[in-house]
């Protein structure tokens, strides 16, 4: 019994027991709802904010990425700390993974070289590019899509290191969307694209259960009891 092989890399023993006695304390309803949450979690599309600093803003673009789906967001830090704006966020920020970009003066080219590492194509969002529209853009390899600061937008650095370009095309006399708009629109166009192709999008069964624990410790107040009545349970792995 017990879990697939595959998700012990992630877990060790202990995790695997207090996920089993987390899962106690989480409604059926709950489980449910991990469950169609998960099938259409991603990966294959992540957003990268580069310097947001208008909180709200950013706040915005996290909920938008949790509505469609996408689990990871990673921010740069250059000038600006971005602080999780609670009103807004509404709680999207505890299912998602945010990864931050803080050390240097300027974090760019680390945040850069960890996607393309990864496998990501990085593409810029910028207003004045001629390059290809949400609907155009090629899905056939993971893209991480980044959005720049509300009044100069992207750094010269990540325009020049950007494999591709994507602008929503604009009909109007205004200059561009609000970047939470743009944010939404962008998200919803290529997850439904996804859901759409044949492009193997889905997160993996490991990928799965590592959130299924994760978002099972996030559900049950007072993690911190349960975890009190756990080491009473299992002193061996304290």
């Amino acid at each position: 019994g017990g879990m697939p092989e595959a998700v012990k890399t992630w877990v060790n023993e202990k995790d695997i027991e207090l996920f089993k006695f987390l899962q106690q304390f989480t409604t059926e309803e709950r489980k449910k709802r991990f469950e169609e949450v998960l099938n259409y979690r991603t990966r294959h599309v992540t957003v990268v904010l580069e310097d947001i600093y208008q909180s709200h803003n950013a706040s915005a673009v996290l909920r938008s990425c949790d509505i469609n789906g996408i689990q990871d967001i990673h921010v740069i830090e250059n000038r600006w700390v971005y602080n999780v704006n609670p009103d807004i966020v509404v709680g999207s920020i505890k299912w998602l993974d945010l990864k931050k970009y803080n050390e240097q003066d300027f974090n760019t080219p680390e945040a850069f070289d960890a996607l393309h590492k990864k496998g990501y194509k990085i593409v810029a969002t910028c207003p004045h590019q001629d390059d290809y529209t949400p609907e155009e853009l090629p899905l056939d390899q993971p893209v991480a899509i980044v959005f720049g600061t509300e009044k100069t937008g992207l750094s010269d650095y990540a325009l020049e290191h950007a494999d591709m370009y994507v602008k929503i095309p604009m009909f109007g006399f205004t200059e561009s969307y609000n970047i939470s708009v743009s944010a939404a629109l962008m998200m919803y166009t290529l997850t439904q694209r996804l859901h759409n192709s044949d492009i193997n999008w889905h997160l993996s069964e490991e990928e799965k259960e590592e959130l299924r624990f994760d978002w099972s410790k996030k559900t049950v107040k007072r993690f911190w009891d349960f975890e009190k009545k756990f080491r009473e349970l299992h002193p061996e792995f304290y």
